[in-house]
């Protein structure tokens, strides 16, 4: 198993804090630590060095190698110019598959570095969990139930369950509806299923 960091993002939604120079990945808004270190720290609960790869700007290396220093090992793809999630993923798995040489059928989780996630502990009991339902030929995507309706999210319509373990559960993805106006993302939260 592998997983891709990515930490490019310009952090625009977080201004003043975050700036295009230095984005909120590289903030330490939780204590002594930034986004990135606590999102590469967590990985570590279950990854080797080796085993990640840390996608971000050329414009943001030097905030990477220093927010990670003095760790060692994980691979760092500097992209060109920003191009989106997609682009940045493309380029994470063909680097996992021809520099780390991981194999077709390798689970490769692709992380963002601008997240806050508490308890570690549920977080790796779901990537574990996320991993076997990969090896069983599904696409694993993570999210929460949501508390509030917020346009700036994606809501999950669930489907039927395919595993559950502990206290967590995979289940089909029924619907997908990227940041949905106000309206649709009450009725949402109202449907309980999202």
């Amino acid at each position: 198993m592998k997983a891709l960091i990515m930490a490019g993002g310009s952090g625009t939604r977080l201004w003043p804090l975050s700036r295009e120079k230095y984005p909120k990945q590289f903030l330490k808004i939780f204590g002594e630590k930034s986004l990135l270190r606590l999102t590469y720290e967590r990985l570590l609960r279950f990854l080797d060095h080796k085993d990640i790869i840390v996608a971000t700007s050329k414009e943001y290396e030097y905030h990477v190698r220093n927010d990670l220093y003095p760790y060692e090992g994980y691979s760092l793809i500097l992209e060109p110019e920003r191009k989106n999630t997609g682009p940045t993923v493309l380029l994470g798995m063909l680097f996992a598959l021809e520099k780390l040489k991981a194999s077709e059928d390798e689970v490769i989780f692709v992380v963002p570095s601008d997240h806050y996630i508490e308890p570690e502990e549920k977080y790796v009991e779901y990537l574990k969990l996320g991993e076997k339902v990969a090896k069983m030929g599904y696409v694993v995507a993570f999210g929460i139930k949501p508390s509030s309706p917020d346009t700036n999210f994606g809501y999950i319509k669930l489907g039927s369950q395919i595993l559950s373990e502990k206290d967590a559960t995979a289940c089909k993805i029924e619907r997908f509806v990227e940041k949905p106006p106000y309206e649709l993302a009450q009725a949402f939260l109202k449907d309980g299923s999202y």
